[in-house]
């Protein structure tokens, strides 16, 4: 992979200088997926520009709490992780080579040309300087440094010792742990391990029970140490990394568990230094200026050698003033040379520089934490480049930093789905949602676009509104419309509306608008402009079925009833008829016949019968008849014109000549009925219909009706063949011609000869037919026949004689009933009479004899008429006295009476007492005939009328 220059701002932007060659290409997703940086860079500000303009930086040092810088002046910068200086340490008169922090970051240790040793402690004013009068190049105190009172470090130099320095009781001592192979170039503390490098390679030491675990040989072919150093980083507690020239070597030191006591040295045999594994070990085709663990992989700070320098072979370390020297590269490789990212750095002063000006520190942290390219919040290390002049820091790009990359290159959904995966903040999610919308829209990928909204734009009435014109302006707003939100949040009525509108003026959309109709609260929107919209498509090509809908669902919203009935009628909707009855809209019904008749026969039908006031038969049965090309319309009039005339016989008369040929089609059953009680069909239409048809007894009752007994009966005989029904009919039509044809018709046909015979009792003389019968003629069953019509002639006549007599005897009772009723008075009395009776004991004793036949009659209201007394001619009146009426028409007062009965009666027997007026029964025509008897003969005590010979009689 091509290096990357990376041009690093004073303000921390990560720009980058790419190739045209690259930016021209286009690669395949994979390797821009590769060539996604790892890291990004900033300067280092604050302080540092100031100190390095009047001096050169060496070394760095980093530790949890702050930076620790050494120049070539020989003095140490402690910085914050902003550059800016916290102390300053004059600590030694040249170059500092190496700075180390204990592990609380407590105390400082640096060492210098000048050949000394300066531990200052960073919060009080402790400081301690030891001199070793050679020039020492690696410092490392132990990590416990601040915690153990021995306050042990190692260093080493030119002069090829390894010193092992600790606090006594006597004071601080010094134990050479190694010397004799060279000058010691690097050494590193972890928990009590050792590592350092000289000439020969790189050796381990085990602090804790003073133990060499390993040796591991320097790369065959790597240049002097003092020319390019050697490089050692513990990347745990057992692992340790070794960059050494072109060579990097990954260890993994297994130490040994007996420990031995502080301060002691014990002698091992070399078999128990063989406790190293080494766990990944390449080759670079660059020189190592530092490395750093990086994850489960390294970064190199990679110096590309020049022609120049294989030539002289790194015989020179006075840096080079022709300027031709390459930028330094940090580069992401895994363990096994994998190479993940690549960045030139254009540090300050780069032309003029070997590998060896170049230095790379970074930040403790707990282990690998790398995975899927960024590293976990919180866990991110840092890393500082260090050359001369310049302090660049480094650092693994963030879950932000990623997401812009992919934006940048024109990954959006792998960005959106980076967004929602780190759940960042909502304005990243917005700042991504939006580009990623652009990019779909410029794209065209509209449907696509639309669908991602409710994700990306979430409760933002705001933006919905915005991508809802957007969209129409694109006029690709019905994709959006199955995304919009009606609520939380709700968007103002005019975005409902303008997408309602786009997916009406769209044919392919009418089955959306509709759907969204019936599903968004009409609170929403108002219909009015969405009508507006549709209704000039009516009756046009681009009017469907959908939209005719919709267009009903809006007018229904509107509070047009009537129009949405119109239309719901048209587009067939079972649910009219309750949106009739729901709305009262049985007006709308007159129009819309043939339609309510195809969508439900069985509800129309009692419907337009029950508003016969609105919609006339008439008018029915014209539009059933103008829609014969669209429905079964006969049928439709059958089933109207059999309900109207069972509720009302006579209200669709002028169609019952139509109704005989649809019960002719549709209902047989019915017609025989129909034409025995209708009185307003023509007789020949229905004949011609029920012989079209071969209905037999409708063509009976019809030629009965027209009078043309004769063919009906030749009908009944020849086609029906029921003798029965032939005898039923003569009977009924009362002429003898008839039974004389009737007789002929069956004369030649023994079975129906044999029929007539049990059937003319009553009706005809058996023996006429006997005698009309051919000689030689086989009459099934005769014989029994004959018995039964003898027996039933004897039955009949008997019968009828009995009857005779009994009518007779009951004309006679009558009659007598009637003349002995008819002799006989009703009392009128008024209440007046009734108390004036009570103080009358003469008079009540003439009441007690008056005939058991006087019938009484109390009148309340006191009668006031012209009525005069046959005897006195008063007026009825003027008399408060009671009345006797007879059937004759006359009436007497009663004092009258009784004395004109008394003065004729004079010189007969007087009669016995009758009973009072109260006692007088009620005439009834139930009265026995004993009672009779004995009114007979009591005739004579009976009261008669004066004037009447018939009642003196």
């Amino acid at each position: 992979m091509s290096p990357k220059p990376s041009d690093i701002g004073m303000e921390g932007d990560d720009e980058r200088e790419e190739d045209s060659e690259e930016e021209n290409s286009e690669g395949e997703e994979g390797e821009e997926e590769e060539d996604e940086p790892r890291l990004k860079y900033q300067r280092m500000g604050g302080s540092v520009p100031a100190l390095l303009q009047s001096d050169a930086a060496s070394c760095i040092a980093v530790s949890e709490r702050m930076i620790a810088l050494g120049t070539h002046g020989g003095s140490v910068h402690i910085l914050d992780f902003l550059g800016n200086q916290v102390k300053e340490f004059n600590a030694h008169t040249s170059a500092v080579n190496d700075l180390c922090f204990d592990i609380e970051g407590e105390y400082i240790g640096s060492c210098s040309d000048d050949g000394s040793v300066v531990i200052n402690s960073l919060f009080t004013e402790e400081r301690m300087k030891f001199e070793y009068h050679r020039p020492m190049k690696a410092i490392a105190l132990d990590p416990d440094y601040t915690r153990k009172s021995s306050r042990r470090f190692v260093t080493g130099g030119l002069a090829g010792n390894l010193y092992f320095n600790m606090k006594k009781w006597i004071g601080y001592r010094d134990q050479i742990l190694h010397s004799g192979e060279g000058p010691i170039h690097a050494v590193k503390w972890r928990t009590s391990l050792i590592a350092w490098a000289n000439d020969a390679g790189v050796k381990v030491y085990d602090a804790s029970n003073d133990q060499r675990v390993t040796f591991i040989e320097r790369p065959r072919g790597s240049p002097r140490p003092e020319i390019l150093l050697p490089h050692l980083v513990w990347q745990d507690d057992t692992l340790l990394v070794i960059g050494w020239g072109t060579s990097v070597k990954i260890a993994s030191i297994r130490t040994n568990q007996n420990n031995g006591a502080e301060g002691t040295f014990k002698h091992f045999s070399v078999s128990s230094m063989n406790q190293v594994d080494i766990v990944a070990s390449f080759q670079t085709s660059y020189f190592i200026s530092g490395i750093a663990p990086f994850g489960d992989s390294l970064v190199a700070l990679a110096y590309i050698p020049g022609k120049e320098d294989g030539e002289k072979d790194f015989s020179s370390s006075v840096p080079s003033r022709q300027g031709n020297a390459q930028r330094p590269e940090v580069r992401v490789v895994t363990r096994t040379n994998d190479e993940l990212a690549t960045d030139a750095l254009p540090v300050l002063g780069f032309e003029h520089y070997k590998a060896k000006d170049y230095s790379l520190a970074h930040s403790p942290f707990s282990g690998s934490s790398y995975a899927g390219g960024q590293w976990a919040a919180g866990d991110e290390p840092l890393y500082y480049i260090v050359s001369p002049k310049d302090v660049v820091i480094a650092k693994p790009r963030d879950a932000e930093d990623h997401i812009a990359w992919l934006v940048q290159h024109g990954w959006h959904e792998k960005a959106l789905e980076a967004v929602e995966a780190s759940q960042g903040r909502s304005e990243l999610l917005d700042e991504v949602g939006s580009g990623y919308l652009d990019h779909l829209i410029v794209e065209r990928k509209y449907a696509e676009a639309a669908s991602l909204c409710p994700k990306l734009l979430r409760g933002s009435a705001s933006a919905w509104e915005r991508w809802v014109f957007h969209f129409a302006h694109l006029r690709q707003l019905p994709v959006l419309v199955p995304y919009i939100p009606t609520e939380n949040p709700r968007l103002r009525d005019t975005a409902y509306e303008v997408a309602l509108v786009a997916l009406a003026t769209n044919t392919s959309f009418h089955k959306d608008l509709l759907s969204t109709v019936k599903t968004w609260p009409p609170v929403i929107y108002s219909a009015l402009p969405i009508i507006s919209a549709i209704e000039p498509q009516l009756n046009t090509s681009t009017m469907t079925g959908e939209l005719k809908e919709a267009l009903a669902e809006l007018y229904v919203i509107d509070g047009q009833y009537e129009k949405g009935f119109s239309l719901y009628a048209d587009l067939m909707k079972p649910c009219v008829f309750d949106f009739i009855e729901k709305h009262d809209l049985h007006d709308g019904i007159r129009e819309k016949v043939a339609q309510l008749m195809m969508i439900d026969c069985k509800r129309a039908v009692p419907l337009f019968i029950q508003q016969r006031d609105l919609i006339s038969p008439s008018d029915v049965v014209s539009q059933l008849m103008a829609a014969k090309n669209k429905c079964d319309y006969r049928y439709f009039l059958h089933l109207y014109l059999h309900s109207l005339y069972v509720s009302n016989p006579h209200a669709g008369m002028e169609f019952h000549d139509m109704q005989v040929e649809l019960y002719a089609d549709y209902d047989p059953k019915m017609l025989l009925p129909f034409l025995r009680n209708s009185q307003h069909y023509t007789l020949e239409k229905a004949y011609e219909i029920c012989v079209k048809r071969d209905l037999l007894k409708e063509q009976v009752f019809i030629l009965g009706r027209m009078g043309n007994a004769k063919q009906a009966l030749a009908v009944i005989i020849n086609k029906l063949g029921d003798i029965e029904e032939a005898i039923e009919f003569v009977s009924m039509q009362n002429d003898d011609e008839l039974w004389e044809e009737l007789i002929k018709q069956c004369l030649n046909k023994p079975e129906m000869v044999g029929v007539l015979l049990e059937h003319t009792v009553g009706n005809l003389d058996p023996l006429y037919i006997v005698n009309r019968v051919p000689n030689g003629l086989e009459i099934p069953r005769l014989r029994d026949r004959l018995v039964k019509i003898i027996t039933d002639y004897r039955t009949e006549t008997s019968l009828r004689h009995g009857c005779n007599d009994i009518l007779k005897a009951d004309c006679v009772n009558l009659l007598i009933k009637y003349y002995k009723e008819a002799r006989r008075a009703i009392y009128l009395s008024n209440e007046e009479d009734e108390s004036h009776t009570k103080t009358d004991k003469n008079q009540s004793s003439q009441f007690s004899e008056r005939s058991l036949s006087f019938r009484s009659m109390e009148v309340k209201p006191k009668v006031r008429g012209g009525t005069r007394c046959c005897m006195c001619f008063d007026p009825f009146s003027i008399h408060n006295v009671s009345i006797y009426v007879f059937y004759c028409c006359h009436a007497y007062h009663e004092t009258c009476l009784m004395d004109s009965i008394d003065s004729l009666s004079g010189s007969k027997k007087k009669p016995a007492p009758s009973p009072t007026k109260d006692e007088l029964p009620f005439y009834k025509y139930e009265n026995d005939d004993d009672t009779d008897d004995e009114e007979d003969e009591d005739d004579d005590a009976l009261m008669r009328c004066i004037l009447c010979t018939t009642a003196a009689g």
